[in-house]
């Protein structure tokens, strides 16, 4: 075969090539168009398998991949500790990676992975993609909330599993020292950050009556841990009841904007 007949066989080659790359393209949004279709119509189990296909069609095709991670995690029961259930939360953070792997801050599939882990009541990785969601999108008012839920999450439990073996009430203050101290030097930081995270979350969203809340929750996780300063503690809780009545006075007004003439609530608009 003389030179000019291998370049045209190798030109039939790539043309060849390319377009069944474009075919594959084009099936693959297919797929996907119809994955979408199944999704919204509640039919994730198929849904899934149109999406799969696209991926495999197409893999570079990002939104495949975003919609194949939520229709797994659509299907992910949250508090059912059962190995299919938690496959199905596997399978979407797994698929959400790999949206990460070609696009490193996709908002989507790091908020996407950071609600899994949060639901899984794995903390720590919880608490990592929620910062990462803040380093994206530093003015995210719910990222910064989110983190601090987790914070109070981590210290609440251990300072009741501490009352409930010294036999002592949910209010009631920790008059062992040691106890205390131990507490302290474990809480101490967590709940500065938590404190930290709802400040900002609130100086964004000033209405944010569910971070004003948690405030409350926070003053109080920190008057547990004024060891042997009743004053301190007193002063902190002063602050949580504070809080308590920042967080029902902005619920008041949030309902009374909502209501329209004589008391009637109106729709909220899109």
């Amino acid at each position: 075969m003389n030179r000019s007949a291998r370049l045209l066989a190798l030109a039939s080659v790539v043309l060849a090539l390319l377009s069944l790359a474009g075919c594959n393209k084009l099936r693959a949004r297919d797929q996907l168009n119809k994955g979408v279709q199944a999704y919204k119509n509640a039919k994730y189990e198929d849904a899934i398998e149109k999406f799969k296909n696209a991926v495999a069609l197409d893999p570079s095709l990002i939104n495949a991949r975003l919609y194949l991670a939520t229709a797994y995690a659509q299907q992910y029961i949250p508090g059912a500790d059962t190995p299919d259930n938690n496959r199905m939360a596997e399978q979407a953070i797994n698929q959400y990676q790999d949206v990460l792997k070609m696009k490193a801050n996709d908002l989507n599939a790091i908020k996407g992975i950071a609600y899994l882990y949060l639901q899984m009541k794995k903390f720590d990785q919880a608490k990592e993609y929620y910062k990462k969601v803040i380093t994206v999108d530093p003015n995210d008012p719910e990222a910064y909330y989110s983190v601090a839920v987790i914070d109070w999450t981590e210290t609440y439990q251990p300072r009741m599993e501490q009352k409930a073996k010294l036999g002592l009430k949910p209010d009631e203050a920790i008059k062992d020292k040691k106890v205390c101290e131990d507490l302290r030097a474990k809480n101490q930081d967590v709940v500065k950050d938590g404190m930290t995270m709802l400040e900002k979350s609130i100086a964004l969203r000033p209405d944010y009556d569910d971070a004003m809340a948690y405030l409350n929750l926070m003053w109080r996780e920190q008057a547990d841990i004024e060891c042997g300063d009743p004053k301190a503690r007193e002063e902190d809780l002063k602050k949580a009841d504070e809080w308590v009545k920042k967080t029902m006075a902005t619920k008041a007004a949030k309902a009374e904007k909502q209501a329209g003439p004589g008391g009637i609530t109106l729709e909220k608009k899109d």
